[in-house]
C-alpha cells in the first residue's frame, strides 16, 4: 500500500473579494486521509478542517461545497459526509453542493476552530471530471472545501452545468491517500516520501488507475508528468505533452515563473463534457484532435484562476478570456480584425446568464474576450501589454482578481484614455 499525506490550508477571506486581496497569513487546514481498494473508484476516510476567523465578528456557522454532488444531487450524492466533531451538519442547499455546519462554539474574531467529519467519495460512472473511464477514475473537485466568506455573506453561487462556478482563495496541501501499489495516483502537489504538498493551489485533484506514464523536466525547470490511459496512442501523449512543456515555459517568462515545481497531464481518449479542465498543478486533457492546443489552453490556466484567483461564476471571462489570449500568444497569432461588427450581449455576464445563454458562451467568454485583449494589446503597444499583464500578475499573485482591478491596472500601463475602449467593447465594470 502506498500511503500519500493530505493537508489543505484555505483562507477564510474577511476582506471584500470584489478587491484583490492576497491570501491571509491564518490560512485554514485541512487534514486528510483516505483509503481505497485495487478499483480506485471509492474513497474513503476523515478530513478536519481547521481555520482562523478573520472577520471583525464572531462566527457561528461555516459552508461546506460538495461541488462533488452537483450532477447527482441530494438522492444519489457522491460525496457523503458523516460523524462531526466541533460542528454539527444542517440540511445541505444548492444541489447539495454547500453543506452548512453550525459551529459547537461561536468562535470570536481572531480565533481558530476545527471541525471534522468522516468521508467518502466515489467516482460516479461517467467519463468527467469527476467521474471514471473503465478502470479509471478521476478526481476532480471532489475534495469538500471551505465557502468563500466576504461583505456580501457566503458564496454559494451554484454549478450550472458549463463552465466552472468555483471561487476559491489559495490553499496549502499535503496529500495522504492509501492505495494498492497497483494504482497509479497522480494529483496537485509534488510527493517526496509518501507525502505530497501543493502550496497556495486553489484546490486539489487526483486520479486513480493503472496509468501508463512517463517524466520529463522543461528546459525551464518545469517538471511535467504525462498520464495516459491504454486508448491513448504515444503520437497522441508526445503531442500533448510537447504543448504543455512549451507552454509552462513560455507563460513562466511571460507572466512569472511558474510556482509550482511539477504539472501532471492526465489523458483520456473522451470525455463527456469537456476537452480539457484545469486543476493546480493537474490537469486532464483529452487525446487528439485537441491535445496540443487543449493542453496549452490549461496550462494557460495554472496562471488564469490558479495563480491570479477569480470568481469564476461571477466573472468566467477573468480567466478564460486570458487563458485563450495566452495560447494566442504562444501561437504567435495576434487575431486581426477578429471584434464583431456588433455585439447581442457583453462578454462580462457571469455564468447565470450563460446557463440561459448556453450557445453563446464559447463565442463571447473565449472568441470575442481573447480579442478583445487582442484589441488592448493593439491599442496601447505590444510591450506595454506585455508589462500590463506580468505587472496583473505579480500584483495578485495568490490572490483574488476582479474585472475592476483588470480595469485599472490596464489604465495604469498606458497614457491613452482606455473608457472608449471598454464602451466600444461592451465592458461592463462595476462602480467601486
Amino acid at each position: 500500500m502506498r500511503r500519500i499525506v493530505l493537508l489543505v490550508v484555505i483562507s477564510l477571506l474577511a476582506a471584500p473579494l470584489s478587491l484583490a486581496v492576497a491570501a491571509s497569513n491564518d490560512r485554514p487546514r485541512y487534514d486528510v486521509q483516505l483509503s481505497t481498494d485495487a478499483s480506485g473508484v471509492t474513497w474513503t476516510g476523515r478530513e478536519r478542517v481547521t481555520f482562523t476567523n478573520t472577520s471583525a465578528s464572531s462566527l457561528s456557522e461555516i459552508y461546506l461545497r460538495l461541488w462533488g454532488n452537483a450532477w447527482d444531487g441530494c438522492s444519489s450524492s457522491p460525496v457523503r459526509l458523516s460523524h462531526f466533531s466541533g460542528g454539527t451538519p444542517r440540511t445541505a442547499s444548492v444541489v447539495c453542493t454547500a453543506l452548512p455546519v453550525t459551529l459547537a462554539q461561536p468562535v470570536a474574531s481572531g480565533k481558530q476552530v476545527s471541525i471534522a467529519f468522516d468521508l467518502s467519495i466515489t467516482a460516479p460512472d461517467r467519463a468527467e471530471k469527476f467521474g471514471r473511464s473503465g478502470a479509471y477514475s478521476f478526481f476532480g473537485n471532489a475534495l469538500p472545501v471551505l465557502a468563500i466568506r466576504d461583505q456580501a455573506g457566503w458564496h454559494l453561487e451554484p454549478d450550472v452545468g458549463i463552465g466552472e462556478s468555483y471561487y476559491a482563495p489559495a490553499a496549502d496541501f499535503a496529500v495522504r491517500l492509501d492505495h494498492p501499489a497497483s494504482l497509479q495516483v497522480p494529483a496537485t502537489g509534488i510527493e517526496s516520501g509518501g507525502l505530497i504538498t501543493a502550496k497556495q493551489v486553489r484546490d486539489f485533484a487526483w486520479a486513480a488507475g493503472p496509468f501508463e506514464h512517463s517524466e520529463l523536466t522543461s528546459p525551464g525547470g518545469v517538471k511535467v508528468r504525462t498520464f495516459w490511459t491504454s486508448v491513448v496512442t504515444p503520437g497522441a501523449v508526445a503531442t500533448a505533452r510537447t504543448g504543455a512543456v512549451a507552454a509552462a515555459d513560455d507563460f513562466g517568462r511571460r507572466f512569472g515563473t511558474y510556482p509550482y515545481g511539477e504539472l501532471d497531464l492526465v489523458l483520456n481518449d473522451k470525455w463527456a463534457a469537456f476537452s480539457g479542465m484545469e486543476y493546480p498543478g493537474f490537469v486532464l486533457l483529452v487525446a487528439p484532435p485537441y491535445g496540443e492546443s487543449a493542453a496549452v489552453h490549461e496550462v494557460a490556466h495554472q496562471w488564469w484562476y490558479g495563480i491570479v484567483g477569480n470568481n469564476e461564476y461571477a466573472d468566467p471571462w477573468l480567466d478564460e478570456s486570458f487563458a485563450v489570449y495566452s495560447a494566442d500568444l504562444l501561437a504567435g497569432d495576434t487575431k486581426p480584425d477578429c471584434w464583431p461588427a456588433s455585439l447581442a450581449t457583453s462578454i462580462t455576464n457571469s455564468m447565470a446568464y450563460w446557463k440561459a445563454h448556453p450557445t453563446s458562451y464559447g463565442t463571447y467568454v473565449y472568441t470575442y474576450g481573447a480579442c478583445m485583449l487582442h484589441d488592448l494589446t493593439r491599442l496601447i503597444g505590444p510591450q506595454a501589454m506585455a508589462t500590463l499583464l506580468k505587472t496583473y500578475a505579480r500584483t495578485h499573485w495568490y490572490g483574488i482578481a476582479t474585472p475592476t482591478t483588470f480595469k485599472q491596472a490596464a489604465q495604469s500601463a498606458t497614457t491613452i484614455d482606455l473608457t472608449p475602449f471598454w464602451r466600444q467593447h461592451g465592458m461592463r465594470f462595476a462602480t467601486q
